[in-house]
């Protein structure tokens, strides 16, 4: 039976500095991998003590390189950070997408062409240019893994923010044509989509009372927290999710059923 460690596997995670993108780091080099931890420049000090906290704990070890995923020398350059540092590159987590900055909700008719560039510029383009430049590395590799986040919204809509609905379903396009395209070179591609987590990001966005309600939607009647999320990216990242790929993984306590 295939193991579902990550011991000196080498990971790139975008988007690695808030709530969620902290748990994975952590998770991540707990299950013993090295991880490349990835996020804007302004996060340079938050990801600084992020990896250094993540490298105390073990057994894996995490650097923290600033990037703008939209910026093909950035990603070019955290791609080749892993080869560098680590020898090689064995999975993705595309984590990076806007969100926190999204403001407050607004109609569909209200949303300007610069918000929907915004969002999908990082969201969709983003994600497909990570891809794009860690393939040849995974190839190098025999295969690996890439995990795409979408989000449960994607089934449920959510009214005002349609941009971000839209990216999310988006990207759970990109997930299947990509592994389609990928799984030649042995690449598996897969989603987690996760539901309302109980986060700074989602608290600066939604009105306070708004995840309480959400709660109630669900079979498991409780706040989802980030750390709900990393059984599943840490599965479909390692070796044991070997012949599982172009799926959508929903983990929201049983909010909706796919």
């Amino acid at each position: 039976m295939t193991s579902a460690t990550l011991q000196d596997r080498v990971v790139l995670l975008t988007g690695a500095t808030g709530d969620i993108g902290a748990a994975y780091t952590c998770a991540l080099t707990a299950a013993g991998a090295n991880v490349i931890a990835a996020d804007l420049p302004q996060c340079a000090e938050d990801g600084k003590r992020l990896a250094e906290k993540a490298t105390a704990q073990g057994p894996g070890t995490a650097v923290f390189t600033p990037c703008d995923i939209t910026d093909d020398n950035d990603v070019n350059t955290v791609v080749g950070q892993a080869t560098d540092r680590f020898g090689g590159l064995d999975a993705v987590v595309n984590n990076a997408a806007v969100y926190r900055t999204l403001g407050p909700k607004r109609p569909l008719t209200e949303l300007t062409a610069q918000d929907w560039d915004t969002v999908l510029r990082v969201n969709v383009r983003g994600t497909w240019q990570v891809i794009r430049a860690a393939v040849p590395a995974l190839r190098e590799r025999g295969g690996g893994r890439i995990v795409n986040i979408a989000s449960v919204v994607t089934r449920t809509g959510a009214a005002g923010f349609a941009h971000y609905v839209a990216s999310k379903a988006a990207v759970e396009g990109l997930t299947r044509a990509a592994a389609r395209e990928l799984g030649q070179y042995g690449i598996g591609v897969n989603a987690v989509s996760p539901g309302l987590v109980d986060d700074a990001a989602s608290r600066a966005i939604n009105d306070p009372d708004y995840l309480g309600r959400m709660q109630q939607t669900r079979c498991l009647a409780r706040e989802m927290a980030p750390d709900d999320l990393v059984g599943a990216v840490l599965w479909l990242a390692s070796p044991a999710s070997g012949f599982v790929s172009g799926q959508t993984v929903v983990v929201d306590g049983g909010g909706v059923f796919v």
